[in-house]
């Protein structure tokens, strides 16, 4: 576990007075143990093994959650599988961006409408299985603010591994991103993480990468606002169905490191924590957020 020091005052100064269940059409207030948010684009051919899986952990878990799948304006019919699957699961919730923003504004999305006390997000390919979540549960509930899931901490967990061209550029990556960004991880860009629900409403609405480069920021922003970050070895298969292009988004990603590291220089994180007197608005737009009225069991 990396502790950064203590936990900031920062929080004492936060109003997180804005009922995320306002956005979502319920009757009650739902105030889950676990948020599990799943940001999806076009992924209506996988998206209903995802849930089934999801759910099945869930139900066999016991787990006190709910499921918010951001569709990321979908040009497939991602959006109507979500509807129906609705109809059988109250806690499953469909958020729809105002258009293809990218994977990081579509997290962002979700967590900050997201009501657990523990919020995380996870791939739609579930490279990492749902029931992983345990560990970064157990990370947060030992006091860690941050969780991470680390595909690279113990090799032995991988289960289907990366092509070799992938894990050189990936590896790569890492270390660029390790040198430029200060950040002590093994794995910065696992798709699988995990947050204390007040943690998360800090960190994300500081954020302001939308794309695949908002990983090393969210990280870069908590370990600027020492909170403690663990970083937990999980269990992950590489998906060969993945969009990531290592040349052309690996470049983007570079490109928006260097965005990080210039906002930071500029002071620009500095203003924005010493204008956050009051978050009960959100930084992205309240957007639709489909859901039926209803009574949650």
């Amino acid at each position: 576990m990396m502790n950064a020091g203590p936990k900031p005052d920062i929080l004492a100064n936060f109003n997180f007075s804005f009922p995320a269940s306002a956005y979502r059409g319920q009757s009650v207030m739902s105030h889950p143990q676990l948020s599990v948010v799943i940001p999806a684009f076009n992924e209506s051919a996988r998206i209903e093994a995802t849930l089934t899986r999801v759910m099945d952990c869930i139900e066999g878990q016991g787990w006190d959650a709910e499921v918010l799948v951001v569709d990321d304006g979908s040009r497939d019919d991602t959006a109507e599988v979500i509807k129906r699957w609705m109809d059988r699961y109250p806690r499953l919730h469909l958020v729809q961006n105002p258009g293809n923003r990218g994977k990081g504004y579509s997290v962002r999305n979700g967590l900050l409408q997201a009501a657990g006390d523990i919020v995380m997000f996870t791939d739609a390919d579930l490279s990492a299985p749902m029931e992983e979540a345990s560990l970064l549960m157990a990370a947060i509930d030992a006091g860690a603010d941050v969780a991470i899931g680390s595909r690279w901490m113990d090799r032995t967990r991988q289960t289907i591994h990366q092509p070799l061209y992938r894990q050189f550029f990936g590896r790569c990556f890492n270390a660029i991103t390790r040198g430029v960004m200060g950040l002590p991880f093994k794995d910065t860009q696992c798709g699988f993480k995990a947050f204390r629900r007040e943690t998360a409403q800090i960190i994300f609405r500081l954020q302001r990468i939308e794309r695949w480069g908002f990983d090393p920021e969210i990280l870069f922003i908590a370990r600027k606002l020492k909170y403690s970050i663990t970083e937990v070895p999980v269990t992950w298969g590489h998906d060969e169905r993945s969009r990531m292009s290592y040349l052309k988004d690996g470049m983007k990603m570079l490109e928006e490191m260097a965005v990080i590291r210039y906002n930071s220089l500029a002071g620009r994180y500095d203003e924005a924590i010493a204008a956050m007197k009051d978050t009960s608005a959100m930084v992205t737009a309240p957007v639709e957020h489909v859901a039926k009225a209803r009574t949650i069991r």
